[in-house]
Formats: structure tokens, C-alpha cells, sequence
């Protein structure tokens, strides 16, 4: 695995450096291209406090100040045929996560508890490589039995899609779909190899031209390096996804990435800034592993860093903050939570 740690610049390299990010991204409102985000994840640890002014500054200017909450529910768990080296729903690896499938009423349940949270988007994960039949008439049925019961937005994230799949989701009223290209294309086949990044790039595209919104992004902290981390980012800005999900990696036992140290906490920060300058209109989520890299107070300072997204309560296989505890820190921060309306 390759060293992480940032470069440390001196003051006037970090001030041009910033200044240069400010007239670019702030100004103009165009992203900043891969060498210049390498430039901005090269920032030594004094700089972050400046670096996620500006990025709050950017988010505000271009996105508005309104937070999107979501929550999310895995309607199939475990058993999954891929070897995604951080997954502890791979099948392949000895993982404490077992095979087990959600039913309709318990996946209605979790859409009116997301719901009562405030949030608009409901997504709903399946660990497969793509949906089968059995998975996508459960989807059919599911998506119906939400929409009856509440009002939200429902997402979904099932894999690798074909076309007929494609339009048959958009048929359903699935209003976002997630399929994350995880990390830089060059990377990708140290984290993944029984599939590729091209694979990811087809149903991402699919589902751009189907007309349904594409949420994309992937775990940083996996080993890769601060090359590749901007390169990654750039690849993201060339998709040009509605929303993008940004993870730590949060190391599960019995998964080849499980042994990896939890990454630090200032170059989390300069990352969130980083790819918030990279993506200045994006819909940018803060997801999987912000609790164990960045704690309370550096979830803090990610929202204030040019996060505009949330993703409230547990996630698939792992422990979140409390929805409460996330709703009533978007209070401190005055930082309004986006209406359904203004999703739809």
C-alpha cells in the first residue's frame, strides 16, 4: 500500500496555492482540474482550517445552503459473489456478515422511520453483482408498498445493471440510482478483480441516459495514493454525478482491507475540501466511516467544509450516529434540511 500523509508546503506555496482555488472555483465556479486537487491534498495540516473555509464558501455560493438527508436500508445482505477487498458482504472472505433478505413490510417500516428523521431520499442496497428476477419484482413490489405508505424519494443501489434493467427501474419511479466507482481507475484492480472499472463506468451511463439521477463515488483510505486520490476525484468530475458519496474506509475483520489503519483525521479534512473543489455543484454526502476517522467534532468541521449531504442512522453493516444526534447538529450549524419538494 502507498503512503497517504500530505506533503507539508510552505506559506506562500499553501496561499497560492488557495488563492488560486478561490478566483477558480469560488469566482467562476469551475472545478479544479486533477494536478490542482494533487496541489490542495499536498496542503500541510495548518492549511485545513483555511482550505474548509473555502470549500464552505464554495458549496454555499453554488449549492445553496440546504442539507439533504438520507437513509439507507439493505433489502439483501451478505453472500454477495464480488471480492471488494473493504466489503464484509463478499461471500468470498471470512467475514462475520451472513446472507439474509429483507421483506416487504419491515422495508416499508424503514422508509417511515428514515421519513420521521426529515430526511427525502430513501435508498435501498442489495449486495449482489447485479439484480435477478426474484430482486427486482421484490424492488417492483417494494417501491409500490413505500410510495403507498410515505411520502420520500426512493433510491436504489443493486449492482451492475443491463439496459432493460436500466428502464425498468426508471419504469418502478426509482428517482437516484448509486453505483459507486469506489476509487481511481488505476487503482481499481488492487481493490476489485472480479470486475471492472469499466463495468461500474457502463451502468453509471446507463442510467444517465435513462434519465434517472446518478449518485457515484467510492472510500478513500484504502492504500491508495494522493495521486490517485486526485485522479479519482477528476474521473468523478468527468461523470459528472448528481450526488456523490463520500467514504472511509472503516477496516472489517476477515476482508483483505480489514488489517488497514483507519485514516487520519486531517487528511480526511483535506480531502472533503479537496473533492468539494474538485466538484463545486455536486451534491457532496458525507457516508460510511466519518465516525471512526473523524469523530464528533471532525463531522463538525466536515459539514462546515463543503459538505451538503447526510447520510442519517447505520448503514449496511456498520454503526452511525444517532439521526438525532446528526438532525440536531444541522440545528447548531443553522444548515436547513433540503424539503421533498425541492428534491422531486
Amino acid at each position: 500500500m502507498r503512503q497517504t500523509s500530505a506533503v507539508s508546503t510552505s506559506a506562500e506555496a499553501t496561499t497560492t496555492v488557495l488563492h488560486a482555488a478561490r478566483e477558480h472555483v469560488l469566482e467562476r465556479g469551475l472545478p479544479l482540474s486533477q494536478d490542482q486537487v494533487l496541489q490542495v491534498l499536498r496542503l500541510a495540516d495548518e492549511a485545513v482550517p483555511d482550505l474548509l473555509e473555502l470549500a464552505h464558501e464554495v458549496r454555499l455560493r453554488w449549492c445553496g445552503p440546504e442539507v439533504e438527508v438520507e437513509g439507507i436500508v439493505s433489502v439483501k445482505t451478505g453472500g454477495c459473489p464480488e471480492d471488494c477487498h473493504f466489503c464484509s458482504q463478499s461471500g468470498l472472505f471470512q467475514s462475520p456478515v451472513r446472507a439474509a433478505w429483507l421483506d416487504i413490510p419491515s422495508l416499508v417500516q424503514a422508509a417511515q422511520e428514515t421519513a420521521a428523521t426529515g430526511a427525502t431520499e430513501f435508498c435501498i442496497v442489495a449486495a449482489v453483482r447485479g439484480p435477478d428476477r426474484r430482486l427486482m419484482d421484490q424492488m417492483r413490489a417494494g417501491i409500490a408498498a413505500i410510495k403507498a405508505a410515505v411520502d420520500i424519494n426512493v433510491a436504489a443501489s443493486l449492482g451492475m445493471l443491463t439496459e432493460e434493467q436500466v428502464r425498468e427501474l426508471a419504469d418502478m419511479g426509482i428517482h437516484r440510482y448509486n453505483h459507486n466507482l469506489e476509487t481511481a481507475r488505476s487503482y481499481f484492480q488492487d481493490v476489485v478483480s472480479t470486475h471492472t472499472w469499466e463495468e461500474r463506468w457502463s451502468t453509471l451511463t446507463m442510467v444517465r441516459d435513462a434519465g434517472m439521477e446518478v449518485c457515484c463515488g467510492g472510500i478513500v483510505g484504502m492504500g491508495e495514493s494522493l495521486e490517485q486520490r486526485a485522479e479519482f476525484a477528476a474521473q468523478l468530475g468527468e461523470l459528472g454525478p448528481d450526488e456523490v458519496p463520500l467514504n472511509f474506509l472503516n477496516p472489517r475483520p476477515g476482508t483483505p482491507f480489514g488489517h488497514l489503519p483507519v485514516m487520519d483525521g486531517k487528511d480526511a479534512l483535506r480531502t472533503i475540501g479537496a473533492f468539494r473543489l474538485a466538484l463545486p455543484r455536486t451534491i457532496l454526502r458525507f457516508a460510511g466511516g466519518r465516525e471512526v476517522t473523524l469523530g464528533d467534532l471532525g463531522t463538525r468541521d466536515g459539514m462546515r467544509g463543503g459538505v451538503n449531504a447526510v447520510i442519517v442512522g447505520n448503514y449496511l453493516t456498520t454503526l452511525g450516529r444517532s439521526p438525532d444526534e446528526d438532525i440536531a447538529l444541522l440545528g447548531e450549524l443553522g444548515m436547513p434540511i433540503k424539503a421533498l419538494s425541492q428534491t422531486l
